[in-house]
C-alpha cells in the first residue's frame, strides 16, 4: 500500500467508496501513477508531478487537481458543485460524475505531459 491507500483506509462507508473510485478510475486513466504526498496530502503522482489527490472533512468530499486551469476546464458541467481555485467540493449522496472524473484527471495528465515535454 501506499500514501493516498493508507489514508483512504481510515475513512468509513460511503466516503471511502466514492473517493476510493476516484482514485480506481485515475489509475485506470494513468497507469504509471504512483502513490506520495503532495501539498501534504496523499496523492497520486506522475512524472514526479502531483496529480490528483482526494480528502474527506466533517462537510464534504474534495478532489484536488494541483490546477485552476483543470478545475475551470470542467467548471461548467459542475453546476450545483462548491469550486474554488484548485478544489472541487461534492458528497457521497452527490458524486462528481465518472466522466467529470475523466476529464479531470485526463486533463490533469495532459498539462503535466506538456510542461515536462
Amino acid at each position: 500500500m501506499g500514501e493516498l491507500d493508507d489514508y483512504l483506509a481510515t475513512l468509513d462507508g460511503a466516503d471511502r467508496d466514492v473517493l476510493s473510485g476516484i482514485r480506481d478510475r485515475t489509475i485506470e486513466i494513468v497507469p504509471d501513477a504512483e502513490q506520495g504526498m503532495s501539498y501534504g496530502m496523499a496523492a497520486l503522482r506522475y512524472r514526479g508531478r502531483p496529480l490528483i489527490s482526494v480528502r474527506a472533512t466533517a462537510k464534504h468530499l474534495s478532489v484536488f487537481p494541483f490546477s485552476p486551469e483543470v478545475v475551470d476546464s470542467v467548471a461548467g458541467a459542475l453546476a450545483g458543485y462548491s469550486l474554488s481555485k484548485g478544489t472541487i467540493r461534492f458528497s457521497a449522496e452527490k458524486p462528481l460524475p465518472d466522466d467529470v472524473v475523466t476529464r479531470i484527471v485526463v486533463a490533469r495528465r495532459d498539462e503535466i505531459d506538456a510542461a515536462l515535454g
